[in-house]
Parts: structure tokens; C-alpha cells; sequence
């Protein structure tokens, strides 16, 4: 290993401990029914044209992180959602979640930036979408400052990271872990970890970016996720919006 890819290790280890460690919001997983949430970050229009027609085949809804100056947009993941998408994701009862409007690098950006961006997707939200309102958050591209999370717990009931495991015991309500499906291409270490979930009884989060027969790195196949979620409809856990599932487990700690 070389001198740069040491250096980077060590400084990756940093901001995952202080992201981990600081600024917590103790939520206790405390559930007879596991629970699996679906979200899809930056929201490619495939994301819930496809991926929604899947999740609205199995009578599901999922959570959906928008950085809205990205409307319209060509990106890595595809052609990012339209005005009129908001409107549809609405009404099929998905959840529409902030990840900063400029889509702000979590680690690279100043906290009061940062801090900054969710305020002004907030305000474009109720310019294109009037009487809706974001409750939960995504964490861009990396892990968060400290300072990051306290200022961006003020404004949201959640915010999910990623970390590719599940949350059981005592979660983070600043931190909630997710597991990013692009980075595991077999199904069946995924359904495995379907099954840890159901055994613990914890809040397994699932994230994305496109859903496209030809995906980007970032996303799957129609096929794949659908796999995926007729194998979590089948375990018996129960498929919530993050929203849902936050509110839920807030409710039954309080």
C-alpha cells in the first residue's frame, strides 16, 4: 500500500468515526415486525418510473431524495426528475425527502453551506410543490461533519447515511444506516441480509440511484430490484417510507 492510499484510509476511518460517534440523536429499534424502507437518492425519473411501477405493483411506497436544482438535468444516473414528477410521486403516496438543493458534497461542504442549501431546496419545494414538505433527509455523496448533523437535525424528523448494514438496537436518528444496493450485485447476500433483519427485528434502509435495464454504477436492474423487493415483501417484514417508519418507532420509544 502506498503512502497516498494509507493517508486516504486513515482520514476515511476519521469521518466515519466523528460522523458515527458525534452529534447523536439515540433512537431506540424497539419492534415486534421487522421494518424495510426503499429510498432513492438524487431521484433519477427512472427511479420512480420504474422503480415505482415495481414498488406500486406490490402496493409499496417508497422514499424518494430530491436536490431540486437538479430538475431536469442530465447526470451520471440518468435524466433526473421533472416538475410534473413531483406531482405523480405525490399522488402514488411516495415519500419526497431533502438532500440539499445543490446536491452538497456532506463532508467537503461548510456546515452553515450546507446548512444553507437545505433551507433554499426547502423554499423551491414550496414553489413547485406547494403544501408539501420535506421530513426527512439524505446525506450527498458522503458522510456528514459533526457540526453537519446538528445543524441538519433541526430541520428533519431523520437523516440517512449509508454504511450497508441495518438499524437495530440503539440507531441515530442524524445517522441512520443504509444499505446502498449498487454496491452488491449478488441477490443472495442481500437476501441474507433480509433475513439478519427479520431476526433482529431492526429497520433495514435500502438505497438507490436509477433502476434501468442498462443502470449506471449507481443503480440496478428492473429485475434485480424487483427481486429484492418481492423477497422483503415475503419475509413478513412490513415496507414503510422512512417517514413512516421514523415516526412509528419515535412514537412506541416516547
Amino acid at each position: 500500500m502506498g503512502i497516498l492510499d494509507f493517508l486516504a484510509r486513515v482520514q476515511g476511518s476519521y469521518q466515519r468515526s466523528t460522523a458515527h460517534f458525534l452529534c447523536r440523536r439515540p433512537l431506540p429499534i424497539s419492534t415486534q415486525t421487522p421494518i424495510i424502507s426503499f429510498t432513492f437518492d438524487d431521484f433519477p425519473r427512472s427511479a420512480l418510473l420504474t422503480g415505482g411501477a415495481i414498488l406500486k405493483g406490490c402496493g409499496l411506497a417508497g422514499t424518494y431524495y430530491a436536490s431540486l436544482a437538479l430538475a431536469g438535468k442530465q447526470t451520471p444516473t440518468g435524466t433526473m426528475f421533472l416538475r410534473d414528477d413531483l406531482k405523480v410521486l405525490i399522488e402514488q403516496g411516495h415519500e419526497l425527502g431533502c438532500h440539499t438543493f445543490d446536491h452538497c458534497h456532506a463532508w467537503d461542504t461548510k456546515p452553515h453551506a450546507f446548512e444553507d442549501s437545505i433551507i433554499k431546496n426547502r423554499q423551491a419545494l414550496s414553489e413547485l410543490a406547494p403544501g408539501t414538505f420535506f421530513k426527512t433527509f439524505s446525506y450527498p455523496i458522503s458522510v456528514p461533519r459533526a457540526q453537519t448533523k446538528r445543524r441538519v437535525a433541526k430541520h428533519f424528523v431523520c437523516c440517512r447515511c449509508g454504511g450497508q448494514t441495518f438499524n437495530v438496537g440503539h440507531a441515530d436518528l442524524n445517522y441512520l444506516s443504509a444499505f446502498f444496493l449498487e454496491r452488491c450485485r449478488d441477490p443472495q447476500v442481500i437476501k441474507q441480509l433480509i433475513d439478519q433483519n427479520q431476526r433482529a427485528r431492526g429497520w433495514l434502509i435500502f438505497a438507490t440511484h436509477d433502476i434501468s435495464s442498462n443502470p449506471s454504477p449507481f443503480g440496478c436492474t428492473p429485475r434485480f430490484f424487483e427481486d429484492i423487493v418481492r423477497y422483503s415483501v415475503n419475509s413478513g417484514a412490513r415496507i414503510l417510507t422512512v417517514v413512516q417508519a421514523c415516526e412509528e418507532l419515535c412514537s412506541s420509544a416516547s
